[in-house]
């Protein structure tokens, strides 16, 4: 228990030493990595269902060599295809969002900085180095959840892809 509270303890020192826009940035990774586990949750799980369901109502068909077979299988591909590929924009966006919160942070830090300078004229360094402490930390937060992102939404994207292209290749068009 007493290293639980030595570990918040830490934790609030980290949040406070990077000023308000950590708490910006932890709120955008968390929902970014919910994003991430509901679509990793959805390829272990919910897929499976999805993809079953096109390939019985496909099988189901008496006739799959027509024109508007063809499209009746682009259309089922297309439904799959869109479900497989939900919150992939947005998790894009989120990543993308992360290094931009990082530099509001440093902004942020280096206007403490300023402000420091401004009212001691540079004579009080403790208060100075807070303000350069607030300008780097979110900067590093917000790469760090920027390249975390970027490693989750890479292997979704080519686990969205190949799951699209095993859907095509099950919906034959054989009779």
């Amino acid at each position: 228990m007493h290293a639980l509270i030595d570990a918040w303890a830490a934790v609030n020192a980290f949040m406070a030493s990077g000023g308000p826009v950590l708490f910006l940035i932890a709120g955008l990774t968390f929902f970014m990595w919910t994003l991430i586990f509901e679509r990793i949750f959805y390829f272990n799980k919910g897929l499976k269902s999805d993809v079953q369901g096109a390939v019985d109502q496909w099988e189901g068909r008496g006739e799959r060599n027509s024109w508007g077979s063809r499209q009746i299988r682009y259309a089922m591909i297309s439904r799959v295809s869109e479900r497989i590929q939900d919150n992939m924009d947005m998790i894009q966006v989120c990543v993308a969002l992360a290094p931009l919160f990082g530099l509001l942070g440093t902004v942020w830090g280096m206007i403490n900085v300023f402000d420091v300078l401004a009212i001691t004229g540079g004579g009080d360094a403790k208060q100075m180095a807070s303000g350069v402490s607030m300008a780097t930390i979110p900067t590093m937060a917000g790469m760090v959840a920027a390249l975390s992102g970027v490693f989750a939404n890479t292997y979704l994207t080519r686990k969205a892809e190949r799951e699209s292209q095993l859907l095509e290749d099950h919906l034959t068009m054989d009779h």
